[in-house]
């Protein structure tokens, strides 16, 4: 887990006009807040907007709050759901296509799929069967991302269309990797601030599958609802760490080059996956009971950082640069040399960054009695092999935080740029 700081969330006060809030006067199409019998009004957030509840039917209905109106657009230079704030509740799922299912099964599917998504990014109901569970909420921030693996090329013929840069992973000494979690033709990503609204997600871009694909697995995820705290802040962790720090921001000069891949592709890359990134997927699961019974002290000589607001050991605040030559009284190293913030470092790692977008999990108590809990690790870059794999590697040459992590699963995914008006993601690939 690299040591990245995350995108804060965005509100619509704040945020750079990635979200759209609806205008208080306007209605978003069937998403309205509808009366409920005995009730008189609840009053949600610091804001303090009111939500009116009431069994009087000609009344007009309230607004919604916030939380309902923020909007990511789906058309655009790059996909959503990679740059756009963290949401509360996500799901990522990867698809096989069925056997004898191929390229025009695939441009089809794909076509449905961006048309759901295009809709319930919007407010809007999907196209066909709509299932009412995100009736009353707005849009909430939702996202839909989509991506190809490395089996889907040859499962189209489209072999020579595969980027360089979507190799397999090599193999590391962390890893405990679960196969059948592992990897995928076609991976979605979901993500909203509210569960009802990421759910509805889910369950239509499964319903459009049809016969096209059959899942090969599923993961849940969660972080802190937006508005939770009494000022924006960067993520916590499952470890109770303050979690990505040093993430790339997009108002730096280089991000759009650390992250995206050009808009003329350099040689080996095509040029479909203009404007497009690369995600590494890792189910990693944190060994809670054993790092649990670590002082505090102890967990920030692991991390490098205090646990209380995610300062470097060597002082000053969370922004504050980390000095890696700061000794103690008796000569120490203040951030021990095989602290985790140390050793992931872009400048300790010849200048390798990537952009961490995960969601926390917790999937139930194992027979042992042990949580089933960790961190979706999603990270995005313009190549793996200069973003994620040489940190990766220096990580297991001698992270102290290994002993307390387990790698269970593990995908890479080439993701297209976001699709103009009037077309579908991936088109330039799958029509080219």
């Amino acid at each position: 887990m690299p040591d990245q700081s995350l995108p804060k969330a965005r509100t619509p006060e704040t945020g750079p006009g990635k979200h759209e809030a609806a205008p208080a006067h306007e209605g978003i199409s069937r998403r309205r807040l509808l009366g409920t019998a005995g009730a008189t009004g609840l009053v949600l957030g610091t804001a303090g907007a009111a939500v009116g509840y009431t069994s009087a039917p000609s009344e007009a209905a309230a607004p919604l709050t916030s939380l309902g109106t923020d909007r990511a657009m789906f058309h655009g230079k790059h996909q959503p759901g990679i740059t756009d704030g963290l949401q509360a509740r996500g799901h990522l799922v990867a698809f096989d296509l069925a056997p004898g299912a191929g390229r025009k099964e695939a441009a089809a599917l794909l076509r449905r799929w961006s048309e759901t998504a295009r809709r319930l990014m919007a407010g809007e109901p999907s196209t066909h069967g709509d299932t009412d569970v995100a009736r009353d909420a707005g849009p909430a921030s939702l996202t839909i991302t989509f991506g190809f693996g490395h089996s889907f090329f040859a499962r189209t013929g489209l072999e020579k269309q595969r980027p360089t840069a979507l190799d397999p992973l090599p193999e590391f000494s962390s890893d405990h990797l679960d196969r059948n979690r592992s990897n995928g033709d076609l991976w979605v990503q979901i993500g909203a601030n509210d569960a009802l609204v990421a759910f509805h997600a889910l369950r239509a871009i499964h319903k459009d599958t049809g016969r096209a694909a059959k899942v090969r697995w599923q993961m849940n995820g969660f972080n802190r609802s937006p508005g939770a705290t009494s000022h924006p802040m960067t993520a916590r962790n499952l470890m109770g760490q303050v979690d990505g720090t040093r993430n790339p921001k997009p108002d730096e000069a280089d991000f759009d080059q650390r992250i995206f891949v050009p808009e003329k592709p350099q040689q080996g890359e095509p040029a479909w996956m203009a404007n497009g990134s690369y995600a590494v997927v890792r189910r990693i699961r944190m060994l809670l009971d054993d790092w649990e019974q670590l002082s505090v002290k102890a967990q920030e000589a692991v991390i490098g950082r205090r646990k209380s607001d995610g300062a470097a050991l060597s002082g000053g605040n969370e922004t504050t640069p980390m000095d890696l030559e700061k000794t103690d009284a008796q000569g120490n190293l203040v951030v021990p040399i095989n602290a985790h913030a140390r050793i992931t470092r872009p400048d300790q790692n010849g200048g390798a960054a990537m952009l961490r977008r995960p969601f926390s999990f917790h999937d139930g108590i194992d027979a042992d009695g042990v949580p089933d809990a960790g961190l979706l690790f999603i990270c995005w870059q313009a190549d793996p092999l200069r973003g994620f794999v040489p940190v990766q590697r220096k990580l297991d040459r001698g992270d102290a935080l290994s002993q307390f992590i387990r790698h269970e699963s593990s995908g890479l995914f080439a993701v297209p740029g976001g699709a103009a008006e009037g077309e579908y993601v991936g088109q330039k690939l799958l029509e080219g």
